[in-house]
Order: C-alpha cells, then structure tokens, then sequence
C-alpha cells in the first residue's frame, strides 16, 4: 500500500460548516471529503459493467502550509439546477423543455420569483495544503492495486485530471502537484481545537456511494473531532470509531 502526497493550492476556498445552513461559513481548514474529491479529480478506477468505484481514497493527513484567512464575499447562487432526468426528456421530447432561469423577470416566469439568490460567503483566501491518502479497495487485488496506484502516480506527475479539481465550491479552482519522496515542507505555526468536523457526505463503505445522489439516495454524512497541532490534522480511518456515522 502507497501513500500518495499531493500539494494544494488556490486564491480562494470554502470548505461549508453545515451548521451554519444558509449562510457558507469556512471551516479554517480542508475537509477529508473536499480532500477526497481532489485525489478524485485525478484518478478514479471503476467496475466496467457495475460502473461502480473499485475503491475509494482514505486522507490520512492534512498540513496547514499557508496562515489562515478570511475574506468575506457576497456571490450569487441558482436556486435550482439541471437533473439529469430532465435533460434526457428533453432530449427526446423538445417541446418538453423547460429553462431555468438565473434571473427571470415577472414576464419570463408570471411570477416575481427570481431563480437566484445573494448569500453572504465567509472564504478561506490564498491556502496551500499538503494532503496524503491511500488507496481502499473494496475488494483486494495486488494486480488492481498496482494499476491504481501506477495510474495516479503517472497522471498526477504530469498534472492530468479527470475534471478541474475544485476547493469547496466548484467556482474556487484547485491547483495540485505530486510532492516527490524526499520533499519537506514547514507546516505553519496553528494549532486549533475545530470540535465536530465534517468527514464526509457518503458512505465511503459502500461501493457506488459516492455515485448515487442522481438515484434519489440521501446521503450519510459523518463527522470526527478535529484539532490541528503544529499546522497538522491527522485524519481517522473511515472505519474507525472516532468517526461519528449517520444513519440513513
């Protein structure tokens, strides 16, 4: 088993503490599963006839490289998005086409309900993060394992991805390289106890759960306290008991 380290950098991030519901309130950190959703981006190996993930990416540490710091913004956001039910009735049926407006007037929609909204956003600006994850199989294979871990190595070196990796909101794009064994780096001087952190919003042990937000499945959030010593946050395995699981 490899574990890999990749280095994270972008202008701006928000990483959504859900207790704050409406209003996006940055957690002061990188989440596991924002953390997650970057190795990801780069390689995902799947099940040719389930189409179902073989394996998932478990972070196992996360250090702070940059000081942590706000900004407040205020963005506009859809109230609703495309689904992909209805863009496949569309497709058969053009005159089954129903837009979605961004921003309606009365004469577009017969009411004065726009289809945006403002929403006060507190971001993380100007972060840097290291990040190291192995690769969990759902089903151990030395010759699958080798060919994942090969993969990632050889796309991440040469800054492939699948889709543009993005930190908390998919407008805050995500920069990445491959640190190289023997790279060092100085975490900066933060220490911070967060309480109850968000894990992730899947159940990461079941294979497909990560895909299964179009099927109508609600999702299972976990949580596991947090504290960041010397600009380091180790993470627990999803397994563990410090992980704090939902029920569905």
């Amino acid at each position: 088993m490899r574990s890999f380290v990749l280095e994270v950098w972008g202008e701006l991030a928000c990483f959504t503490r859900p207790e704050f519901k409406v209003e996006r309130f940055s957690y002061p950190l990188i989440t596991p599963s924002a953390a997650r959703g970057i190795f990801d981006a780069i390689y995902l190996d799947f099940d040719p006839q389930s189409k179902k993930p073989l394996m998932y990416w478990q972070i196992s540490r996360i250090e702070v490289l940059r000081p942590v710091r706000y900004i407040s913004l205020m963005r506009n956001e859809v109230k609703e998005k495309a689904s992909l039910r209805n863009i496949q009735a569309w497709m058969r049926d053009p005159s089954r086409l129903e837009p979605l407006y961004a921003d309606a007037t009365k004469d577009d929609t017969g009411q004065d309900t726009k289809g945006r909204t403002q929403r006060q956003t507190m971001a993380l600006k100007d972060v840097r993060y290291r990040l190291s994850a192995h690769a969990v199989l759902y089903r151990e294979d030395p010759a699958l394992r080798q060919k994942i871990e090969h993969s990632f190595e050889r796309r991440a070196r040469a800054g492939q991805c699948l889709y543009q990796p993005y930190l908390g909101c998919r407008e805050f794009t995500g920069y990445f390289r491959l640190v190289e064994p023997g790279e060092e780096a100085r975490p900066v001087d933060y220490t911070e106890k967060i309480g109850w952190m968000l894990y992730d919003v899947f159940d990461l042990s079941r294979p497909g759960a990560p895909l299964r937000t179009d099927r109508g499945e609600k999702p299972r959030i976990s949580l596991f306290e947090a504290e960041v010593v010397a600009g380091v946050l180790l993470v627990p395995p999803y397994e563990s008991e410090r992980v704090q699981k939902g029920v569905n």
